[in-house]
């Protein structure tokens, strides 16, 4: 995501009453390897949530739709030539030996770490060795099980299920193995003067419109989203996540927040269509660290929950706005892929 992890509030920030229920979202410019662009796009505030991560407590549904890339395909983004935010450079690692499976012996990563994840923020662990956590189970109020299920380990430290990337130890993620976020995806229909919806001019089909959000450090265009916080259940971070980013309800007045509240309660516990949920090919991804997210997509049908309420930027976007869902609006790579998995649901344009 971008380096707003980094900004002044990321410790003891203060948290609204106004949540109820905010997964990486990454983006590798297309083009041949090793000539990738790569950038990342979510806070990193803390770490993982107190139970394990489950969805199971959400009214969440999930379609036969593919939704996941096969588990088989080597991942990309995680192996950018250059690790983000460093000078670090990977080493090569080609698609045929991306697989722990695959025995390699001249395989010798550098191991990086960010200078600020070593000073030991709140969000991130210790070295191992000065602890001993307990991975692929709840650790205390850390969740370190995977979507991926069972992770191996080598030398006491976690290995990424989707393989080698080219660096070793954490680089700016703050957990050994899985790194947790998540990101809503609020939708309406677009609908003329007379309240009736807007049919597309070619697909004919009924247009949507998403939330989305501006990032201020790229200008790119995404749908808001942030890091799941320790001791906190993916439905609160989906929720926080919306309210902070596109109603910037950490300025607003209480009363504001409490017709804010009553809105977004009743959006955020109707019926959510689960876009994805796993593993992130992201390119802050080491051997060691990796993230995870859950995408949800929660539908203003009627318009008159969160539909009505004035959208403004928090401090993560420059601009907030409806934008209508279409395949040639430019959003962030894996973003545009949970639109066109949600548009096929709501059998709605593309």
């Amino acid at each position: 995501m971008i380096h707003s992890f980094l900004r002044r509030d990321w410790i003891g920030r203060i948290r609204l009453a106004l949540t109820l229920f905010g997964l990486p979202y990454t983006v590798c410019t297309p083009g041949a390897r090793p000539a990738i662009s790569c950038s990342y796009s979510h806070n990193f505030r803390t770490s993982q949530t107190l139970g394990p991560i489950s969805t199971s407590f959400c009214n969440l549904y999930t379609t036969g739709v593919q939704t996941m890339p096969p588990s088989s395909a080597p991942h990309v983004k995680s192996r950018c030539p250059q690790y983000p935010g460093s000078k670090i450079n990977r080493f090569l690692v080609p698609d045929d030996k991306v697989g722990w499976s695959q025995n390699w012996p001249q395989y010798k990563p550098l191991s990086y770490t960010n200078p600020l994840v070593e000073k030991k923020p709140v969000w991130a662990d210790p070295e191992i060795g000065s602890f001993s956590p307990k991975f692929n189970t709840v650790d205390g109020a850390v969740d370190r099980t995977s979507f991926e299920g069972s992770y191996k380990m080598e030398k006491q430290k976690p290995l990424n299920p989707r393989g080698r990337t080219g660096v070793t130890g954490r680089g700016l993620l703050g957990r050994w193995g899985p790194n947790h976020a998540a990101d809503p995806i609020v939708t309406r229909w677009k609908v003329d003067a007379k309240g009736g919806k807007t049919l597309h001019s070619v697909s004919k089909r009924p247009v949507l419109q998403f939330v989305s959000i501006k990032r201020k450090d790229c200008g790119e265009w995404a749908v808001p989203g942030g890091m799941v916080d320790a001791g906190e259940q993916v439905s609160i971070t989906l929720q926080r996540e919306f309210s902070e980013e596109a109603l910037n309800s950490l300025v607003i007045t209480p009363a504001e927040k409490a017709k804010i509240s009553d809105r977004i309660s009743k959006l955020f516990k109707s019926p959510g269509f689960q876009v994805y949920k796993g593993y992130v090919d992201d390119p802050r991804n080491t051997d060691n660290a990796w993230m995870e997210t859950v995408a949800v997509n929660f539908h203003d049908d009627s318009g008159n929950s969160v539909s009505e309420l004035p959208l403004q930027a928090g401090d993560d976007a420059g601009e907030v706005q409806w934008v209508d869902v279409d395949s040639s609006f430019p959003l962030y790579a894996s973003h545009s892929h949970f639109l066109e998995l949600v548009a096929k649901e709501r059998k709605a344009h593309w």
